[in-house]
């Protein structure tokens, strides 16, 4: 199984809770310094929001730093 992962970087503070807590699945990114999803996992990033997909495998993981993100910017849901 697998999961679409979504972050507003508009909404995201840079506060890096969630490369922190899940740095195999998000970055804060070189080009505004927001959270985004790493390379790997990205299927399309721009200033306003980065989506991709991730394995089940980091799931646990990418939840846990959408849960701890202060401005609930990460979304998370089965494809």
């Amino acid at each position: 199984m697998s999961y679409e992962v979504s972050v507003d970087r508009n909404l995201c503070i840079a506060c890096g809770v969630a490369p922190t807590v899940c740095p195999k699945a998000f970055v804060l990114g070189d080009d505004n310094g927001k959270n985004r999803l790493i390379e790997k996992y990205s299927e399309e990033t721009s200033d306003d929001f980065s989506l991709g997909v991730i394995p089940e495998v980091l799931h646990d993981c990418a939840r846990q730093a959408a849960d701890s993100c202060p401005v609930q910017a990460i979304t998370i849901r089965k494809k």
